[in-house]
């Protein structure tokens, strides 16, 4: 009995110094939920409208807002009433918030790409914002696009959610494609010399 009494003061005793104290964590720096190959479809009708996909989610909750974050980055698909892949977005981190107000707000950071593929057109950009309610997206960043009629940079740039009608803000050093038809013969019937051909 006088063993164990000693072995189990030993234990305690050789414990004691090495047992540290972890630093205070605050409830709202820790996520309250965490998602691992993340995976929302959202439809209407039967028909698939968007699609969103992410390594990691982590929820977070505080007083005032609650958030989403991705911090692996994630991607979202947006598709036409006919089921064609239109939009596709993708950034090195996102992030989801929820307001009091009922408002929400999605942000995207680093290496933000924004494509529209019927359109052929693609957007780059550091930071993007989406507002869901008014079904657009922005930022205030330097932005470039690349289209078949040319290329565009500037600082600030609008558009409707799927990246249809895009407006890029304070342009600068931007240049246009124009295609035409080698193959295409004009004759000036006032100044032309020569023989004309019969029709």
């Amino acid at each position: 009995m006088i063993a164990t009494a000693l072995a189990v003061a030993f234990v305690v005793y050789s414990c004691k110094g090495k047992l540290g104290t972890t630093d205070a964590k605050s409830l709202e720096e820790v996520p309250m939920q965490t998602v691992d190959g993340m995976f929302v479809v959202h439809s209407e009708n039967g028909k698939v409208q968007m699609r969103m996909e992410a390594s990691l989610m982590e929820r977070y909750q505080n007083d005032s807002v609650s958030y989403e974050l991705f911090p692996k980055g994630f991607s979202v698909f947006a598709y036409t009433d006919e089921g064609l892949l239109e939009t596709q977005i993708v950034s090195d981190v996102a992030k989801h918030l929820k307001f009091d107000d009922g408002r929400e707000t999605w942000e995207a950071f680093g290496n933000v790409v924004v494509k529209n593929l019927i359109k052929q057109e693609v957007m780059e950009t550091d930071t993007l914002y989406w507002d869901q309610k008014n079904e657009k997206i922005y930022t205030h960043c330097y932005v470039k696009m690349y289209s078949p009629s040319g290329f565009m940079q500037g600082y600030g740039m609008e558009s409707d959610q799927r990246a249809r009608n895009s407006v890029i803000f304070r342009p600068f050093n931007s240049y246009g494609v124009v295609v035409k038809d080698s193959t295409e013969v004009l004759i000036d019937s006032i100044n032309f010399i020569g023989p004309l051909r019969k029709k």
